[in-house]
């Protein structure tokens, strides 16, 4: 996780690091989600950073871009998971074989498809989110001090 270097000085985790492990994206410590990405417990978005504070909803219907970023990710998943089919097989004359792959990688994904897109739209598609080094350094705030 969060590594303290012999001097006792934070040293922050890389922006690609602390978007594979879903961290704040203002200072990296955070978590943004509640529980595994698969499991029988559904995924739960926290609504701000317990580390910062930070609102991950910036305003009303924020995380609807999210959608666009996941038809992307569904694109390139399909795609990949059709040629690689193809590649496997050689077979074109079954679309079943590709209706079973097709729809069982959508399904199996999107799990995955939710977190990240909503990583991806906080991480590199938010102008003015970015990370903070003194939000990072600073002792995780209570509640009493966050400001909302």
């Amino acid at each position: 996780m969060n590594k303290m270097e012999s001097n006792n000085q934070y040293k922050p985790m890389s922006e690609f690091s602390a978007a594979v492990q879903c961290k704040c994206p203002r200072c990296r410590r955070g978590k943004l989600f509640d529980g595994p990405m698969y499991g029988f417990k559904s995924q739960t978005m926290h609504k701000r950073c317990s580390h910062c504070h930070l609102v991950y909803e910036r305003e009303p219907g924020y995380f609807y871009v999210a959608m666009f970023v996941s038809y992307a990710f569904n694109v390139a998943e399909l795609v990949i998971l059709g040629v690689g089919t193809y590649l496997l097989t050689g077979n074109l004359e079954n679309p079943w074989l590709y209706l079973i792959v097709l729809f069982s990688g959508a399904i199996l994904l999107a799990p995955f498809n939710y977190r990240y897109s909503r990583v991806v739209l906080m991480y590199w598609l938010s102008p003015g989110l970015r990370f903070s080094r003194e939000m990072a350094e600073a002792p995780p705030r209570r509640d009493e001090d966050a400001l909302i």
